[in-house]
């Protein structure tokens, strides 16, 4: 499923203008909306489907931590922590109005409930062990799946169906498409593909451009030397 967060490589955006002696929160707001992120716990690719799941215009209206507040509300609804219901009351409470955009978009179903009572720690890093072999080696080529996926993924779409170059592999790593949905045991091989900037966006790319983009196993497949 394509998400509105997926904006790399796309126009009409406008350009981005860093702000000197940027603050880290502009409001107090923001400082505990990151407090309870952590607090929460989970998973960061499960934070981060929470998050490409909001409402698509608050996405792009909302602020960075209206984003994550919006990513927050959608995990305690579906771990069974609060109700939407309850969440609105207390923003009404508050000042809100009945009829203000609500970023949250929670699952209906029990499919993201975590118990924190059973909850594995969590480890210093994403690495791990795998007993398979990888399937590509430096120097082969290989193409992106040209597919839409539904839930999360760390594939961007700009270079869905593309050709590249392994330049290097880096080993088995947790694999967030399924991490993000409470899967903690699995882990895929992860390689670095060299892609140049015309064949992610075309001959009227900019000349002599490479991108280098760390890519799973599962979202590549083998291209013969004259494919």
């Amino acid at each position: 499923m394509d998400g509105i967060h997926d904006l790399g490589g796309k126009h009409g955006f406008g350009s981005v203008n860093p702000e000197s002696d940027e603050p880290v929160f502009y409001a107090r707001w923001e400082a505990r909306v990151f407090a309870m992120s952590l607090q929460l716990g989970g998973n960061l690719d499960r934070s981060r489907h929470a998050i490409e799941r909001i409402d698509p215009i608050s996405y792009l209206a909302d602020s960075y931590y209206g984003r994550w507040l919006g990513g927050l509300e959608t995990r305690l609804v579906e771990d069974g922590v609060l109700s939407q219901a309850e969440i609105s009351e207390r923003a009404q409470a508050l000042g809100a109005s009945p009829n203000d955009r609500v970023a949250a978009r929670p699952k209906p179903s029990q499919q993201y409930r975590h118990d924190y009572q059973s909850a594995t720690p969590p480890t210093s890093t994403a690495e791990r062990p795998l007993e398979t072999l990888p399937r590509f080696e430096l120097g082969d080529r290989v193409r992106t799946h040209n597919v839409s996926v539904e839930g999360h993924t760390r594939m961007p779409a700009y270079v869905r169906g593309c050709i590249g170059e392994v330049i290097a592999v880096h080993g088995g790593w947790v694999f967030p498409d399924r991490h993000a949905s409470g899967q903690d045991d699995c882990a895929e091989y992860l390689y670095t593909v060299r892609f140049t900037a015309e064949m992610l966006w075309g001959s009227e790319s900019e000349d002599n451009v490479e991108l280098s983009i760390d890519l799973f196993e599962p979202y590549l497949d083998s291209v013969s030397a004259d494919g």
